[in-house]
């Protein structure tokens, strides 16, 4: 029996502080593999906001080209419709039936996790491992929990966080700002030869 870590996100880009918590994951959880589920994305987002599906999976797969246990899948995105978590999971569940499943979220998640769709489904066929990268939420996370444990096992991760977003990284390469400390190399490359986030990038 395995243990996978399930890891989802728009990955717009994929940058340091994901593969951070991704390899803290592993190694609090003893997980066996990780797999990076790259979002579809929303019809209304603009071009130079939202890259293709094609560009974030790639990236993704250059990010984990060096981390042998980590898989990126391209479940998700080729999927017509919109993806909920659920869907994601019972697949899953149906291709490893007798591996131990664990859903990878932020700490903000985990405070309206019950306001997702069939989310008792989901801590049916995944335990659930919400990281906190700030000391100060640890209460609130715990009360939350204790609610969902009725429904599987939570679990609560304290990292310490590197302090990015996808969205600030954005506006660093609109400004031509040197990205070699927040993405890694090879996802810096890509997005240097396909111009993405400019106004000049290619499809």
């Amino acid at each position: 029996m395995s243990k996978i870590g399930v890891f989802g996100g728009s990955f717009n880009p994929i940058h340091n502080g994901h593969i951070h918590l991704v390899d803290c994951a592993k190694n609090e959880l003893a997980l066996d593999k990780v797999i990076l589920m790259p979002a579809g994305i929303a019809p209304h987002k603009a071009c130079n906001e939202y890259v293709s599906a094609e560009h974030r999976y790639n990236m993704c797969v250059l990010a984990a080209d060096d981390m042998d246990y980590i898989e990126v899948s391209d479940y998700e995105i080729s999927k017509s419709g919109k993806s909920y978590t659920v869907h994601t999971i019972e697949y899953l569940r149906s291709v490893y039936p007798d591996d131990e499943l664990y859903l990878l979220v932020g700490s903000d998640m985990l405070l309206t996790f019950d306001e997702w769709y069939n989310y008792e489904k989901i801590l049916n066929n995944a335990s659930l491992c919400a990281v906190s990268r700030n000391n100060s939420d640890l209460y609130y996370l715990e009360k939350k929990a204790e609610k969902l444990r009725k429904f599987g096992n939570i679990y609560i991760s304290h990292i310490e966080g590197k302090p990015m977003s996808s969205s600030q990284i954005r506006q660093l390469i609109k400004n031509n700002k040197d990205l070699s400390c927040y993405l890694p190399k090879k996802v810096v490359q890509y997005i240097e030869m396909y111009s993405l986030y400019t106004d000049a990038q290619a499809d």
